[in-house]
């Protein structure tokens, strides 16, 4: 195949491949005509590509090819909750935000709106990609994910169906034209920032079937999505991008195999050869990620040239074929041809999407859908007064002191867009006709900065830049110092509002927010014998201070050379926020995080707990004013100590996009009634959390599933304006294989409900260990003031199935289940047994050393040479447990397996239980060093072994097992 796929001896640049004339005019070719069929469209436009042209589609930036007409192409356009780094956009809650709601509906509204603006965005700027890079559907496993704020829910199947809706919303109504094409984020068991380019997500086949993939399988099975991209991460050991898992699964869920492009994340098929070491080569890579199924390559910035060299490479050794390219590039053109991207006008037609325009972009409407997704997001945690009722909402009269870092900002997050007007907390009340008069205090303190060793002060120069040159502390040398998270700091200059960040060589007070890739606005203060130093976090250098000019640069490496300031307080910002709590009729403190610190891409938390200093200032101002209101604006769950002991009332909502404090006000003053559930589950400590890096919930016992204590607040869990009961639950079969659940609902309040009616299941004795808690279906219900209705929710029964690993299949086993019903996970108002018919499942047979029950210490792991996975014994000097239950022992004379010993003198051990439950001696063999080789052990079943029991296998650490049978009747 040499020289057929090269792209031409004279070629200097990998793109420079041969031209042809013009075949013919456009209107004759069949891929423009929107009446052919899709697959013979894709399949005319490929047969007119060269080889050259066809290889390079497969980089992010592909060319245009001027002889069909084909523009320059691009893959990817951030959409999480707007459109993403384009300039101004509607900016809607954070996609935690969005999943609070738990309405489909809204989120089909706001995915609608968010394609639109990215169809009206590309009118201005022909190289925006109408291939959308969202959602995000990476369940939110663990609350110090860094990303938490950018996936919908713990739970993979709500996950699905707000995915579902929102990829619809950017899919658009057309029935042939794409408005966007969305892409699910990332494939697969993504969940850590910590080493996640190394790190290996472990996923046993059950965690795998019931955690990981229903969350990707709702949208591609629904047709909304059309593409998918690769996670950094390893899973079981091997690199996403070269997972045969995307061919297992991925396109199975679609209409056909074409309809679904797979790519990279970004510098992702470098990382295969760098961060992971897993081939040679970037030829080596790269021809595996495409055999895996991967189509577009993200790598090398728009630079496509060390990608197709690599491709190239790869074809003239024969690592990949000519078929291998046909089948990604047929991918990425139907992609594109699904946006109506090839599309010649049809005469007395009108184009699809022909009526979007520029001024689409922050329309009235989307800034109208913003304020209404922003209310319903916001949980009420919990709401009571002083006698025993609700607080809420405010009175709209009297003074309202809004206190707090978030008192009256909207912060954006890294994957937002700039926001076409945005609204805090303290503007939305001040708004209001006739409300109250409106107080503002934001807890910072105001400082300055003394340069110990000149006597100056830090004052900020007509350029931005920090000099410590000033005789005193005027109003150009103060600052306002606010506290993120423990110990992190960012300085606001007061008299301009900008922030302190590192430009150029230097300090400047320049910044208007903190962001950037590597954020540059973030400080620790090291407090020492009266003085201080500052340590910039975006370089990790200590400031000093040129003696010549007074200029103050990031750059000592070690706190010894750093500069030494007196800091002096001018303003206390908890003094302040007392005194205007102590003078107000109503108190709203607004604490939270800001979106870039302390958790973001590239970072996880450290833990729950809420900041220090936030924690503080709500305890002094709660000691002047008892009844005040505690709002949290973050990204993922706080653990709030013993705060909630004396707040009545709190609430939560993400960072609300421009409308958050809209949205605010609109609940806190009645407008709108609290709706916000919560998407994840808020533990009360660090301690209820399993390692970041451990994703097996069946082992932890995580997770709203199956985690019995250590729970702050619940999945599910949001109050309204008032209680609603339940009363007379029952169920019936529907003609469509569902159960119908029905509930009266009763409002004996004065005001509106609106009641999230939820339906767990759980199976105690079901012969697979069922979930204490899976939500199987959710319906919100209006209830009116003083009134009763009947909600009636339908149940999928197959949302009750398990995977069956002793048999390889996923189904619903017979037995009986309960169905909780209530208002979260764990407010259950009524349960309802249902039986499900059928024969017990019979005693297994063993099919693999991977499909073990459960287990401790085993890590899953390519088998060298095969892929195929296998089992090793994980902990040093210990080994692993392997558990398989209901194994069919009648006749088994011996267990067999493949074995690789890590050193001499181990031993495979097999063990049964006993009617005790206490694991009893059935044989051991000796384990040979070395290569693979098969063992087999001679079983000696304890007297009165039935003939379906459960086996534990033991072995030594650094085994590698693979395969295993019984083997009836004795060995020879």
């Amino acid at each position: 195949m040499t020289g057929s796929w090269g792209l031409g001896a004279a070629s200097t640049h990998p793109l420079a491949f041969k031209r042809f004339d013009m075949e013919g005019p456009t209107m004759t070719l069949p891929f423009r005509d929107p009446a052919v069929p899709l697959r013979e469209r894709v399949d005319d436009l490929l047969a007119r590509l060269d080889p050259g042209e066809r290889l390079a589609m497969l980089h992010q930036h592909a060319p245009a090819v001027p002889r069909l007409g084909l523009a320059a192409f691009r893959t990817g356009t951030e959409a999480a909750h707007g459109v993403a780094w384009l300039g101004p956009a509607t900016v809607f809650p954070q996609p935690v935000g969005l999943a609070a709601t738990w309405d489909p509906d809204l989120l089909r509204r706001v995915g609608r709106a968010v394609g639109r603006e990215v169809r009206a965005r590309k009118l201005t700027d022909p190289d925006v990609s109408l291939n959308a890079w969202s959602p995000v559907v990476n369940p939110l496993r663990h609350p110090l994910w860094g990303r938490n704020e950018e996936g919908f829910s713990e739970d993979p199947h709500l996950t699905a169906e707000l995915a579902t809706a929102y990829c619809a919303g950017l899919r658009g109504d057309h029935p042939r034209v794409w408005q966007t094409v969305p892409t699910l984020k990332h494939f697969l068991a993504y969940g850590a920032e910590s080493w996640r380019a190394t790190a290996s997500a472990q996923l046993r086949e059950r965690v795998l079937h019931e955690h990981e993939l229903p969350a990707f399988r709702g949208p591609l099975a629904a047709g909304v999505a059309g593409a998918v991209m690769l996670s950094y991460n390893l899973v079981n050991g091997v690199p996403a991008h070269v997972s045969p898992l995307v061919r297992e699964h991925l396109r199975t869920w679609v209409e056909h195999p074409d309809d679904l492009a797979v790519v990279t994340d970004a510098g992702a098929p470098g990382n295969l050869v760098r961060a992971e070491r897993w081939a040679p080569d970037l030829a080596a890579a790269d021809a595996a990620a495409v055999r895996a199924g991967v189509d577009s390559f993200t790598d090398d910035g728009d630079d496509p040239g060390p990608t197709l060299r690599a491709l190239t490479s790869a074809l003239e050794a024969g690592r990949l074929e000519r078929a291998d390219v046909d089948a990604a590039v047929r991918r990425l053109l139907t992609l594109r041809l699904r946006t109506g991207e090839f599309d010649d006008p049809v005469p007395g037609e009108v184009p699809a999407h022909a009526d979007v325009r520029v001024e689409d972009i922050g329309r009235p409407e989307h800034v109208a859908l913003a304020r209404e997704a922003a209310a319903a997001g916001v949980v009420v945690l919990q709401d009571r007064d002083g006698t025993g009722g609700r607080r809420l909402p405010l009175p709209a009269t009297g003074t309202v002191a809004v206190v707090g870092p978030l008192a009256d900002l909207v912060l954006t997050d890294w994957y937002s867009g700039t926001p076409t007007a945005a609204t805090g907390l303290a503007t939305a009340l001040r708004e209001r006709s006739g409300g109250p008069e409106v107080v503002v205090a934001d807890g910072s303190d105001r400082v300055s900065l003394r340069h110990t060793a000149s006597g100056r002060s830090v004052a900020v120069a007509a350029d931005g830049a920090l000099l410590a040159d000033a005789d005193t502390a005027g109003e150009d040398a103060r600052f306002d110092v606010t506290e993120w998270a423990d110990g992190v700091v960012t300085l606001r200059h007061a008299a301009s509002g900008r922030l302190v960040t590192r430009g150029g060589a230097g300090l400047s007070a320049t910044a208007e927010r903190v962001g950037g890739w590597v954020v540059q606005e973030t400080f620790r203060l090291h407090v020492e014998g009266g003085t201080c130093a500052l340590l910039h976090l975006g370089t990790g250098r200590w400031v000093v201070v040129d003696p010549t000019t007074g200029a103050l640069t990031p750059e000592a490496a070690d706190r010894a050379a750093a500069a030494r300031f007196v800091l002096r307080t001018h303003r206390s910002g908890t003094a302040a926020a007392v005194e205007a709590a102590a003078r107000a009729d109503h108190v709203v403190v607004v604490v939270g995080n800001d979106p870039h610190v302390d958790g973001r891409e590239t970072e996880d938390r450290s833990g729950l707990a809420l900041p220090h200093a936030s924690a503080e200032l709500v305890r002094a101002v709660h000691e002047v004013a008892a009844d005040c209101v505690l709002v949290l604006v973050s990204s993922y769950p706080y653990a709030l100590g013993g705060l909630l002991d004396g707040i009545g009332t709190v609430l939560w909502s993400s960072h609300g996009g421009q409308e958050l404090g809209h949205g605010l006000a609109d609940v806190l003053l009645g407008a709108a009634e609290p709706s916000g559930r919560l998407p994840q589950t808020w533990f009360r400590d660090d301690a209820a959390l399993p390692d970041l890096l451990d994703l097996d919930v069946l082992s932890t016992g995580t997770g709203y599933g199956w985690a019995a204590s250590g729970v702050l607040f619940p999945l599910g869990h949001g109050l309204g304006h008032g209680p609603v009961a339940y009363r007379d639950a029952r169920s019936s079969p529907a003609a469509d294989g569902t159960v119908q659940v029905a509930v009266e609902l009763i409002n004996d309040g004065a005001r509106d409900v609106a009641e999230l009616v939820q339906v767990y299941a759980t199976a105690p004795g079901l012969a697979v260990p069922f979930p204490r808690r899976r939500l199987v279906a959710h319906r919100r219900v209006r209830v009116p003031a003083g009134s009763s209705v009947t909600a009636t929710v339908p149940v999928a029964v197959e949302r009750l199935a398990v995977r069956d690993v002793a048999r390889g299949e996923t189904r619903v086993l017979p037995g009986t289940y309960h169905l909780l019903v209530g208002s979260s996970a764990e407010d259950v108002r009524a349960e309802l047994a249902l039986t499900v018919p059928g024969e017990a499942p019979a005693a297994r047979e063993l099919r693999h050393a991977t499909a073990f029950d459960a287990h401790e210490g085993a890590e899953l792991v390519p088998r060298e040479g095969t892929g195929t996975t296998v089992v090793r014994a994980g902990i040093p000097g210990w080994g692993a447990r392997l558990e398989f239950t209901g194994c069919a022992v009648a006749g088994a004379g011996a267990l067999r397996a493949q074995a690789r010993a890590a050193r001499a003198g181990g031993e495979l051990v097999v063990q049964v239980r006993g009617v005790s439950g206490a694991w009893l001696p059935a044989g051991r063999a000796a384990l040979v060093p070395g290569d693979w080789a098969p063992v087999e052990v001679a079983l000696d079943l304890p007297p009165g072994t039935a003939g379906r029991a459960d086996l534990r296998l033991v072995l030594p650490a650094g085994t590698l097992l693979d395969g295993l049978e019984l083997v009836r009747g004795r060995p020879a």
